[in-house]
């Protein structure tokens, strides 16, 4: 119907439904771009970022790709959709947080920073000449007011401080398996919220993963800034998510 009426030629213009197809059509660029999901699960000490690591092109080297970014040494940032897209958006942020420590002498706050990142994707759904950011941003830091934190940021501009955040393929599958997690009401320490992400990615998939398979991004109260889990360190973790099973 959309395409039969040309509601769908123009990012500006409303169907008679009051909706925006081409920005609906970046949230599916989300889903389907690289075929990969990802989720963020927010303890009581940490927050973990966890996403598939999908190696496009056998010739490829694997260490070139990732998912994960730093925008400021405590802040990190998970990217899901499209990759050109992602590492644009990444660079805008740096940016606004590169200025925003230059003006005021201390780190941007991860809620601002959320802010300013959604001001840029609404910007993008009302000029004719522009295209939304075909990606879902989440955002990780632990807040020195807030403690651990947790947002994120649609093509849309929408953004909202989670709990527990999924995006891509099979994002409502995830948001169903982590408001079980959150529904359990239990203390998570920073090795148990690794292990419910990941296992939470695994049950969604329906896979057993290799740790060559995901990257994991955590942000802690016990060591300073966002850093990644090596292949050693997921292993680990798989290793107790088997035997916790078993």
């Amino acid at each position: 119907m959309a395409r039969q009426s040309g509601y769908d030629r123009h990012i500006t213009i409303f169907s008679p439904e009051g909706r925006l197809h081409q920005v609906e059509y970046a949230f599916q660029a989300v889903k389907k771009n690289q075929n990969m999901t990802s989720v963020a699960l927010r303890g009581d000490d940490s927050v973990v970022a966890v996403t598939q690591k999908k190696v496009p092109d056998k010739l490829m080297d694997k260490d070139f790709g990732t998912h994960l970014y730093n925008i400021t040494p405590n802040v990190g940032c998970l990217m899901t959709g499209m990759s050109p897209d992602a590492r644009a958006l990444v660079y805008r942020a740096r940016e606004i947080a590169a200025k925003f420590k230059d003006k005021n002498a201390y780190e941007i706050p991860v809620h601002y920073l959320a802010l300013k990142l959604a001001n840029i994707a609404q910007v993008y759904t009302q000029h004719a000449y522009m295209r939304p950011y075909g990606v879902s941003t989440i955002l990780v830091s632990i807040d020195d007011e807030k403690g651990p934190s947790l947002y994120q940021i649609d093509p849309a501009g929408q953004y909202f401080g989670y709990k527990a955040a999924a995006a891509g393929t099979k994002d409502q599958e995830a948001q169903n398996a982590l408001e079980k997690i959150v529904k359990k009401k239990i203390q998570f320490t920073e090795a148990e919220t690794i292990q419910q992400a990941i296992g939470c990615l695994q049950a969604v998939m329906g896979m057993d993963f290799k740790a060559s398979d995901i990257e994991v991004g955590v942000v802690s109260k016990s060591r300073k800034g966002f850093f990644r889990l090596t292949e050693a360190e997921i292993d680990a973790h798989l290793t107790a998510i088997v035997e916790k099973d078993a």
